[in-house]
C-alpha cells in the first residue's frame, strides 16, 4: 500500500512538473504620459497613455492619477515619462499588469569655467 501511495505521489509530481510553464511577462520601458495632452490622442479627459514602438495606447489597469499629480511640473500632463511595463494590447488599449514610473535623469549642470 506504500508503495501505491509513493508512486502515486511519484507520478503525481511528475505531471505538475512537465505541465506548460507560463512564461513570465517580459519588462519593457515605454513611454508614458497624458495621452490627450502630450500625445495628442482623442478622448473624454486627461487618461494615461503609453507609446510603444511609436503607437500610442490608452492604459488598463492603472490611472494617470495612480502615479502623482498629473498637473505637476513633471506629471503625466506636463511631461513625457518613461516607464516599465508589463502587458498586452487588447482591443487598442494596453492591459497592464505591472506599471512604474521611473525616476526622472538629472541634468547635469553646465561647468561654466569653460
Amino acid at each position: 500500500m506504500k508503495k501505491l501511495f509513493l508512486s502515486l505521489f511519484l507520478f503525481s509530481a511528475l505531471l505538475l512538473q512537465a505541465q506548460d510553464k507560463k512564461e513570465q511577462p517580459k519588462v519593457q520601458i515605454v513611454e508614458a504620459s497624458c495621452g490627450q495632452c502630450q500625445f495628442g490622442m482623442t478622448g473624454k479627459g486627461c487618461e494615461l497613455a503609453v507609446r510603444i514602438d511609436g503607437k500610442t495606447y490608452f492604459v488598463d489597469g492603472t490611472t494617470i492619477d495612480s502615479h502623482g499629480d498629473a498637473h505637476a511640473d513633471n506629471g503625466f500632463c506636463s511631461a513625457i515619462r518613461k516607464a516599465e511595463v508589463t502587458g498586452e494590447i487588447v482591443d487598442n488599449r494596453f492591459k497592464s499588469s505591472y506599471f512604474k514610473v521611473l525616476p526622472e535623469k538629472k541634468k547635469k549642470k553646465n561647468d561654466s569655467n569653460h
